[in-house]
């Protein structure tokens, strides 16, 4: 595991699951969303993501955590990795609020700063609609790609949690390629 893609609907722990791995695997771990927002919440061009995720794609190491579906075969295709937060809707919107009140007024770490967390209804309907607008077009994707990339997906939080401390244990025990199962 180099070359990392974590993806999942909002609030489903992509930010924190990549910072672990990131530290556990030492590993950059690079934020779409810290890359792709400017101060008051003003987006960069479709161009300029492309570009940035270009450039970090062509490194031999990193874990790259958001969906920005529109560049999703950036990362897919250099990726050796793809893990799919497919977590309950509910969890998701619980830690969507959690996340609006806990960062109220501020920046949350895998946002850029100037870009205050905020929740709009716009945001909570993309994440309540996620299992049935995204998730069908996202396993369809991984289906095809797990013949050739290792393809994770975690159900739930505790398979999330199962999932850091495996690749902890690996890691500790020194093992060169780890043997996470699917």
């Amino acid at each position: 595991m180099n070359r990392i893609v974590v993806i999942g609907s909002g609030g489903s722990g992509k930010s924190t699951l990549a910072r672990r791995l990131g530290q556990v695997l030492d590993l950059k771990v690079y934020h779409l969303d810290t890359l792709f927002w400017r101060p008051g919440w003003t987006g960069t061009s479709k161009e300029e993501q492309r570009e940035v995720q270009q450039r970090i794609v062509e490194q031999e190491k990193w874990i790259i955590d958001g969906n920005y579906g529109g560049t999703l075969d950036i990362r897919f295709n250099r990726a050796d990795t793809i893990i799919f937060l497919n977590i309950s809707r509910y969890i998701c919107m619980l830690r969507v609020l959690k996340r609006r009140l806990q960062y109220a007024k501020t920046s949350r770490p895998d946002m850029a700063e100037g870009c205050e967390e905020k929740l709009s209804i716009d945001f909570l309907k993309w994440v309540w609609k996620y299992p049935k607008d995204k998730r069908p077009m996202i396993l369809d994707k991984l289906n095809i790609l797990s013949g050739e990339k290792q393809v994770i997906i975690l159900n739930s939080t505790k398979n999330v949690k199962n999932f850091i401390n495996q690749v902890e244990m690996e890691k500790r025990n020194g093992n060169k390629k780890l043997s996470i199962l699917r």
